[in-house]
């Protein structure tokens, strides 16, 4: 069985190679490893290839103008061979060298058809460093319902049969927050075609914390509101946000 990671790059000197590092010393053989970038101007392109030249996995390289991270990962689903794929932008890493090795576990174990593998996600600053765990962490049984609450899986965290994920691209409409929508849609073709969606019980990737959502976070928090009504509706979504607020103010007055 192939896995596909898909890495999205532009510009992406500084934190590419870690990424490519902790791919690099995986367990699991058979990986193709696709980078998609969007023509970077830097030393992005030098490092992919020298990672291209030495890496024991399939590296596959692709460099032209895109029209922002979404549509690079839809590049990034047309071109994937694998029978799964997740997504591991520059700066992400996975958490352990058999992480894919436990995920290809899960999938081979498992006697029912499987949508999606997921699991939980490690927060690191800019050097790699390990932080604290996402502050969402993995329901033990995930549903497209289970966002509701918000992103309970990062999507570096939740791997896609890939016939699946090419049938359900990123919608373009969203600039940052396409990933959630697109989580929702593909669990809820799992719901529709009686697929499993599986924990895996463990952490599968580092995520670096001030990505593209913390740094345009109202945009994204309005973007977010928009995604939610669209897939729950919109007097629900109101009541959940009053509750998120009510929630975030109990806090506040026990700190």
């Amino acid at each position: 069985m192939k896995i596909s990671i898909i890495t999205i790059t532009y510009n992406a000197e500084r934190s590419l190679q870690r990424t490519l590092d902790s791919v690099a010393v995986q367990t699991y053989q058979d990986i193709e490893h696709l980078i998609i970038d969007g023509a970077s101007k830097d030393g992005t392109l030098a490092i992919a290839h020298r990672y291209q030249e030495t890496s024991s996995h399939e590296v596959i390289i692709q460099s032209e103008p895109d029209c922002g991270l979404y549509d690079a990962m839809n590049k990034g689903l047309q071109k994937a061979t694998g029978d799964y794929l997740v997504f591991l932008n520059a700066g992400d890493t996975l958490y352990a060298n058999d992480t894919i090795e436990t995920v290809a576990k899960t999938i081979t174990n498992n006697h029912e058809p499987i949508a999606v593998v997921y699991g939980d996600t490690a927060i690191t600053d800019g050097e790699g460093r390990f932080l604290h765990l996402r502050t969402h962490r993995p329901p033990e049984q995930l549903t497209w319902r289970s966002f509701k609450q918000g992103m309970l899986v990062c999507h570096q965290a939740f791997y896609v049969r890939t016939d699946m994920a090419r049938q359900t691209p990123y919608d373009l409409r969203y600039r940052h927050s396409a990933d959630v929508d697109w989580c929702i849609r593909v669990m809820k073709e799992a719901e529709r075609q009686s697929l499993s969606i599986v924990n895996t019980h463990a952490v599968l990737c580092n995520f670096e914390e001030g990505g593209n959502t913390t740094q345009h976070h109202r945009d994204s928090l309005k973007e977010r509101f928009r995604v939610m009504a669209t897939h729950y509706g919109m007097f629900q979504t109101i009541l959940l946000h009053i509750w998120f607020i009510l929630r975030i103010f109990v806090r506040h007055c026990h700190a």
